[in-house]
């Protein structure tokens, strides 16, 4: 009963549109209907500037870290409850139930639960986003790649399967929904991302 209650609580936590709330309350248009049309921090980033597209990376990466650590340290949950539990964050993001299940990509969210599960693997992932952005300056690139290699990471540092089944398909759902980004990258027309 506990694990279903946190199962929900994850998802409604992680459903929360932070990039939508910010934009508005600081008065700009809807995010979703500007730039790339994400509510993610990266167009946050661009359409309403550093300030709020930091503020909105830093909540995406809460929703994703806050449900998962109380399940890990507060309610001792196993793996696989635990597992359970950062997935439905992210689900949550990905498909909020606040904006008809039209949500973010799940990058930050991503990050943030497995700033959690493993933080040896973020410190690796982080030197693999950070090069690949240096050296092409495409956000959705250095982004697939660190989705791409995250999981075996997770396996290797962790040693827990129901961890890394859960990383798995948190990784092919980041992939998958930057699927316009690849078709963009193939053509020579995704955006380059400048600070």
């Amino acid at each position: 009963m506990i694990l279903f209650g946190l199962i929900i609580a994850a998802y409604l936590i992680g459903a929360i549109p932070t990039g939508v709330i910010l934009t508005r309350l600081a008065g700009g248009e809807d995010i979703r209907s500007a730039g790339s049309g994400n509510i993610g921090a990266t167009n946050v980033y661009r359409v309403a500037g550093r300030k709020l597209g930091v503020i909105t990376l830093i909540g995406d990466c809460l929703k994703g870290a806050v449900p998962t650590l109380l399940a890990q340290q507060t309610f001792n949950l196993s793996e696989s409850g635990v597992a359970l539990v950062a997935l439905a964050a992210f689900i949550g993001h990905c498909y909020p139930v606040y904006l008809g299940f039209k949500g973010g990509k799940g990058v930050a969210t991503a990050l943030g639960i497995f700033l959690v599960l493993s933080p040896l693997s973020v410190l690796c992932i982080l030197g693999v986003f950070v090069l690949i952005l240096w050296k092409w300056r495409y956000i959705s690139l250095a982004s697939i790649s660190s989705a791409a290699a995250i999981p075996p990471l997770i396996l290797y540092f962790e040693k827990s399967f129901a961890l890394f089944l859960a990383t798995l398909f948190i990784a092919g759902i980041v992939i998958w929904r930057h699927k316009g980004n690849i078709e963009l990258l193939r053509r020579g027309s995704e955006n380059k991302f400048n600070l």
